[in-house]
């Protein structure tokens, strides 16, 4: 979000797959995840961040093709996409928007993936990569216990 502010006035940041929770890949609700997010912005940026960063939940359609085409329907009017994801650096870029690849931090080890499995591990290291207010938001919701549920299996083993 630094990165994107320092390209633009005004970003809007999308919580992508808003229809989905408690998944393995989605563990939080849209609106635990705006949430947690405006506690973070509020650390990194003071109160005003509001007047500079929009949040804003959307669905997935699932279709890669006219993906930006629906974020152009669904979105205050925008000039680029920064994003970590090749694909839909891709999808902008064949739709004639700039797309910016941000720096990313210890990608290894600090990727949603990665901190998620760690955490439905027990290994302490996946929250080497979150601020302090944001693991305190994740203890409130349950996150680790909550991953680690959703991760059980129903098989019997033997």
């Amino acid at each position: 979000v630094r990165y994107a502010m320092s390209l633009a006035d005004e970003v809007i940041v999308v919580v992508g797959s808003a229809q989905e929770s408690h998944t393995l890949e989605n563990p939080l609700t849209a609106g635990e995840r705006i949430e947690i997010l405006e506690e973070l912005f509020d650390d990194a940026f003071g109160e005003g961040w509001c007047r500079r960063l929009k949040l804003v939940p959307v669905m997935d359609i699932n279709m890669n093709k006219v993906w930006v085409q629906y974020l152009r329907m669904l979105l205050p009017t925008f000039e680029a996409v920064v994003s970590g994801n090749p694909l839909v650096r891709v999808l902008f870029e064949d739709m004639g928007f700039k797309a910016y690849k941000p720096p990313l931090y210890k990608r290894e080890l600090c990727s949603g993936r990665v901190i998620r499995s760690l955490a439905i591990q027990g290994d302490p290291r996946w929250s080497e990569c979150i601020p302090p207010r944001v693991r305190q938001a994740l203890s409130r919701v349950g996150f680790v216990e909550r991953l680690r549920r959703l991760a059980e299996s129903d098989e019997v083993v033997g």
